[in-house]
Parts: structure tokens; C-alpha cells; sequence
């Protein structure tokens, strides 16, 4: 386990996780799967090489928070069209985790999902994960009103619909920059990175920000973490 102490978790009685590379590990790869779909949609939408839809996809990923807002405000692609598609993925590469479920549910408070991705994509995803019983509720992409994080207003409006208070909430995500805004409004964050055992699939300025002043902590086993926060 890696930790980089900062704000403590005395005080912490709402539990916010990210999905993706989050609740699973990075080795998994099952985001791969996803992000080749990505490729081939914008490929087939824009009518480019996948070379030229490859840099697109990453280009608005990185400008507007998801290659979906990017195909939306540029070229009027529908949330509904997009979000079928990209979703139709192999979810066997994931397994029970009772472990982790465990850990979860020894955590005092509530817990809830906050994601970029669908709820369909969710669901499986836990069910595979064998722990979708440990949360209250889910916040995704449609939620959010197609905004993904890290924009401002998608927290802003997830706080309010679940009446969550920052300053008593703790957040969970696999990017840094996904932490920027969670920490300005007053949660404990924490960033959950490989472990290094394997290799993962991800472009290089998804595994940076583990120095960041908005990084309260990291860790590279978030069962380990969580145990290590439940009380006994």
C-alpha cells in the first residue's frame, strides 16, 4: 500500500467511489474493451481512419472530460446512441470480490457510485464485482445531465441530489484530475493507482497527479486501504 497522509477519515460518514479502475483493478483492462469501442464509434460516425478517430477520441477525452461531450457538442451525437455502444462489452474478465464487499461494508455511513459511466454499464460491472448491495445509490452520466466529472457543476449537482456534505465525505477516483474539484469543496480524497505488478492500459497522463496538493492519499490496494479505515 502507498499513502501520502493528509486530511484523516474520523470524521467521514459519506463514501464516494468511481467505477472504473476504481472498484476493479487497473490490470483488469476491461476500460480497454470500452475504449476500442470508443475508437470504432467515432470511427464509423466520423467516416475516418482509426488512426484519426484514435486521435480525436483521446483529444476530447482529455478537452471535455469524456469522448462522448466531445461528440456531442461537435457533432451532435446522442448520449443514448453512444452510450449503447460503447457499453457492449465482455464483463468476464471481472471477478467476485467478497473481500473488498467486506471492506465496503465495515466502512460506517453511507456509500454511494459517482461515475462517467451508465448505469447498465454499473450494474453489471457490480454484479460481476459480487458487491452492488454495499451501496445506496448511483450517480452516472445521465444524473449528471451529460456532464462528465471533472466538470464543477456534475459534483455540485450529485451533492444536492443525494444531500451529501463534502466536508464529511470522502472520494475515491483513479485520475487526478477527477480530485481537483471534490477536494476545493472539502472531501478526502484518495487516488487508487496500479499496483505495478502488471500491465495496464492507460495513457500517460491518466497514471500522473500522485504528488498533487489535491491528493490526500494513494493507494495501490483499495481493499488494503479500506480495511485499514473500517473500524474492527
Amino acid at each position: 500500500m502507498i499513502e501520502k497522509p493528509s486530511r484523516p477519515f474520523s470524521h467521514i460518514d459519506t463514501w464516494v467511489f468511481d467505477l472504473d479502475n476504481t472498484l476493479y483493478p487497473h490490470h483488469v483492462n476491461l476500460w480497454q474493451q470500452v475504449d476500442q469501442r470508443i475508437g470504432e464509434f467515432v470511427s464509423a460516425w466520423l467516416k475516418v481512419s482509426a488512426d484519426e478517430a484514435r486521435r480525436i477520441q483521446k483529444d476530447y477525452y482529455r478537452r471535455y472530460g469524456t469522448t462522448m461531450r466531445g461528440m456531442m457538442t461537435e457533432h451532435g451525437v446522442r448520449a443514448d446512441d453512444y452510450l449503447a455502444y460503447v457499453h457492449q462489452i465482455d464483463h468476464s474478465p471481472l471477478q467476485p470480490n467478497p473481500a473488498m464487499g467486506a471492506a465496503i461494508a465495515r466502512l460506517p455511513g453511507r456509500k454511494l457510485i459517482l461515475t462517467n459511466g451508465s448505469i447498465d454499464h454499473v450494474d453489471k460491472v457490480l454484479a460481476r464485482l459480487g458487491i452492488a448491495t454495499h451501496f445506496e445509490a448511483v450517480f452516472d452520466i445521465i444524473a449528471a445531465d451529460l456532464e462528465p466529472k471533472p466538470a464543477p457543476q456534475t459534483y455540485q449537482k450529485f451533492l444536492r441530489d443525494h444531500r451529501v456534505d463534502p466536508a464529511s465525505s470522502a472520494m475515491f477516483e483513479d485520475l487526478a484530475r477527477n480530485l481537483v474539484v471534490p477536494h476545493q469543496l472539502g472531501m478526502t480524497t484518495v487516488l487508487v493507482v496500479p499496483d505495478g505488478t502488471r500491465e495496464v492500459v492507460r495513457e500517460d497522463w491518466e497514471l500522473e497527479g500522485r504528488g498533487a496538493a489535491h491528493v490526500d492519499h494513494v493507494t495501490d490496494d483499495l481493499t488494503g486501504f479500506l480495511l485499514g479505515l473500517a473500524p474492527t
